[in-house]
């Protein structure tokens, strides 16, 4: 059955579509007829045009952009330095909007349940905007309201995307993105399950309850919906102001957001996949604040296994176990050289955590992470017919390259290999599963396939 106070309709999905078609549209033009009309296409001006259309919506057409300028192969580089730029903050909804969304949400005397709401938005994102309140008990809240018909808005700005990604893949066969677009359709679906998100918050609390460095919001379940997502309110400050602290501090803040990534994946096979500066702060003891749990991927502990097994390939040189690795991901059918290139992108990503010394996540040149690497690479798998890579890489280098720019703009200068293998250093496969099924269980999630 429909739910009633979302619009999910096709006039709904219509009116979604003559506002994301103009961009979507003007990109597929472009490059069709760059590539078979033999057209010129100035990507640097037609990436600013995009990223100008692009930044002017709400909902989730702006989110992919995000998540596609963090991930290698996806875009030219030309589109992925002007649509990094792009930010969360959206033109908030006003307070009469607001009033009337809370009560479809809460009910008509939904104010009586609070001791006071702030009618100006805190932040405004892509999907929804939080507004600070006090429970009557005196805590402080953060208040996650849902954009309406954002069901018409993703279910629109997905079918927009998959032409992108097929225009691409002609124009382009490095990566097929085929299996990318099922990993973002299924993702960006979830995020609009805030009920999901709110035992996402659960089960993070209890991965991370040992952690003194990182902290998560609790929610509060009688002031929350599917829409409307409830929890703790945690002070912070954004990470861009602590660039200019001593290296101490710089090292610490940094130690705890690896930690804060990390210790979910490789205890649990979980991982956050929005590693953008909006969905984090920094406490003043240097502690983070984990925020935002949409975008949260559950891997399969294989996968994971995986992971190490690579880490482990390449630190002894052993060829035959980075081909079980990748074949363990879903990889097949790889010749000698298509497993020489994809070597080349981890060990660049694995680069840091090999070598026991202090240094920083990136030694070259250059503020965009990973970018010359990726294209190196992204060269080679066009010369050599392409590669279908399986859907959890997705979030797995999101994470991986916004982490790295959160350490560049840090210029942390530290021991990865000693941090990294105090995560791995007593690794088991079924362990990780049992500890993976009691704190799934726990959260009420149920594993996916």
């Amino acid at each position: 059955m429909s739910d009633p106070r979302e619009d999910d309709t096709l006039g709904g999905r219509a009116r979604r579509y003559a506002k994301v078609g103009r961009a979507v549209g003007g990109l597929a033009a472009r490059v069709a007829g760059q590539r078979y009309l033999g057209l010129s296409l100035d990507k640097q001006k037609h990436a600013e045009e995009l990223k100008q259309a692009l930044g002017g919506l709400k909902g989730p057409l702006m989110k992919v952009a995000q998540i596609m300028s963090t991930v290698p192969d996806m875009l030219p580089e030309e589109y992925v330095e002007e649509l990094a730029e792009l930010q969360s903050n959206a033109p908030a909804m006003g307070w009469l909007f607001v009033r009337r969304r809370m009560a479809s949400e809460l009910g008509a005397d939904w104010q009586s349940k609070l001791e006071s709401f702030e009618k100006e938005a805190a932040a405004a994102a892509s999907l929804g905007q939080v507004h600070r309140a006090v429970h009557p008990d005196g805590r402080d809240l953060a208040c996650k309201l849902q954009y309406p018909d954002m069901k018409s808005a993703v279910e629109a700005d997905l079918k927009q995307l998959r032409v992108v990604f097929s225009i691409y893949h002609r124009y382009d066969q490095a990566v097929n993105p085929a299996d990318i677009h099922k990993e973002v359709s299924d993702r960006l679906r979830e995020e609009l399950d805030y009920e999901l998100e709110r035992a996402h918050l659960d089960l993070y609390r209890d991965m991370l309850a040992d952690e003194d460095g990182v902290h998560v919001p609790e929610p509060v379940p009688e002031l929350s919906t599917d829409r409307l997502l409830t929890m703790s309110w945690l002070d912070g400050t954004h990470l861009l102001d602590w660039v200019d602290a001593d290296q101490e501090t710089r090292n610490r803040v940094a130690v705890n957001m690896f930690r804060a990534w990390y210790v979910p994946f490789y205890f649990y096979g979980t991982i956050h996949g929005d590693p953008h500066l909006g969905n984090y702060s920094v406490r003043e003891d240097t502690s983070i604040n984990l925020m935002d749990f949409g975008c949260i991927r559950i891997f399969q502990p294989l996968f994971v296994q995986g992971v190490i097994d690579l880490y482990r390939a390449l630190q002894n040189g052993d060829r035959n176990l980075a081909v079980h690795a990748y074949e363990t991901w879903g990889f097949t059918g790889l010749s000698q050289e298509v497993i020489d290139t994809l070597n080349i992108w981890a060990e660049f990503v694995y680069g840091p955590l090999l070598e026991d010394r202090e240094r920083r996540i990136q030694e070259t040149d250059g503020t965009m992470y990973g970018a010359k690497v990726a294209n190196k690479v992204h060269n080679e798998l066009r010369r050599l017919g392409g590669v279908t890579p399986p859907r959890e890489f997705l979030l797995m280098d999101r994470a991986a390259i916004g982490l790295g720019s959160v350490f560049l703009h840090l210029k942390a200068e530290i021991n990865w290999h000693r941090l990294f293998h105090n995560l791995i250093g007593d690794f088991d496969v079924k362990t990780l599963e049992k500890r993976q099924t009691k704190a799934l269980k726990k959260a009420g999630i149920v594993r996916p396939d």
